[in-house]
């Protein structure tokens, strides 16, 4: 090492610290890594403007939807390290996709520092108005007619949720894939499919509107929002899923970069109006610590491989 090195050495070291000092000294880029509207997107779009003023950064949303999101989560992987871009890690792109999609690019766990877990929302089981009128009556008429009935999915947690009930209920429907969850809830309100499991808030805004009609939701207990639904396990003993939101940044992200933005997401989470905010979409805030959010991530890929072997998902 020249001597001009080992001068230049210490200023170098002192500099990554600094770093996370000022930030963030310029806007954040999120990425969603699904289509604007969808129900991830709706969380993190009523997120955004309270991180903004958490963080004293404008936080901007940037759609990056395709390969059910993967296209989204490499671009964000790819980008600098500088704490200023953030990815969202859902149930999809955090923990199934390394079951489900071949020569996946990225490394849900070790490729981001996780800066926390920001909710949970239940699944929702509906049927067409004529068809089924409980959870026990959808198992029965399946029971009844092996391979007959039909369940539609526009995501691979979907398909799981209807697969897992079918395997733990010991009945066989037929899956019929779509593109997107509201596609495959349009098919169930015209009586053209059996039934879906689709997102809480759309699949009750449809519910009231008297076009389908709620079997039960995938909480282990009645859900606060519609506690006159009943779990899908009190007919189905054992089964309960819930889809997850985070939150990560790029990895290693600078020094301090990730307990700021951990106490920013947990101020705004903590937060009543956001709360309220939140649960009127269905969601339940998660707040946490940054070793939660990453040791989660770890449990729920370990367990959506169990339940991706169970139900013979193929990787793609």
């Amino acid at each position: 090492m020249t001597r001009r090195g080992a001068l230049a050495l210490p200023c170098t070291l002192l500099a990554a610290p600094a770093l996370g000092q000022s930030w963030p000294d310029r806007p954040i880029r999120m990425v969603i890594a699904f289509p604007a509207g969808s129900v991830t997107d709706t969380l993190f779009r009523n997120l955004a403007e309270p991180l903004s003023h958490a963080l004293g950064q404008t936080v901007v949303i940037e759609n990056r939807p395709g390969g059910n999101g993967v296209v989204g989560t490499i671009s964000a992987r790819t980008a600098a390290a500088d704490g200023n871009t953030w990815v969202v890690l859902s149930v999809t792109n955090g923990a199934l996709n390394p079951y489900t999609v071949r020569n996946l690019g990225y490394d849900p766990v070790n490729d981001f520092t996780h800066i926390g877990q920001v909710a949970e929302a239940p699944y929702l089981l509906v049927a067409p108005m004529n068809g089924a009128t409980s959870t026990a009556d959808l198992i029965a008429r399946a029971r009844a007619r092996p391979g007959q009935l039909t369940f539609s999915h526009g995501n691979s947690s979907a398909l799981i949720a209807s697969a897992q009930m079918n395997r733990t209920a010991g009945v066989t429907m037929t899956a019929v894939p779509y593109r997107g969850g509201p596609e495959a809830l349009t098919d169930v309100m015209a009586g053209r499919i059996d039934s879906t499991f689709t997102d809480f808030a759309n699949g009750m805004a449809q519910v009231r509107e008297g076009r389908v009609r709620a079997l039960g939701v995938t909480t282990a207990q009645p859900f606060p929002l519609a506690p006159e639904i009943p779990p899908v396990g009190a007919a189905v003993p054992g089964f309960s899923l819930t889809v997850w939101f985070g939150l990560a940044t790029v990895s290693p992200a600078p020094a301090g970069v990730q307990a700021k933005a951990n106490a920013a997401l947990n101020r705004v989470l903590a937060d009543p109006e956001v709360g309220a905010r939140l649960g009127r979409l269905g969601y339940t805030p998660t707040p946490g610590t940054t070793e939660h959010a990453k040791t989660f991530l770890a449990s729920e890929i370990a367990r959506y491989a169990e339940l991706a072997a169970a139900v013979g998902l193929e990787r793609q």
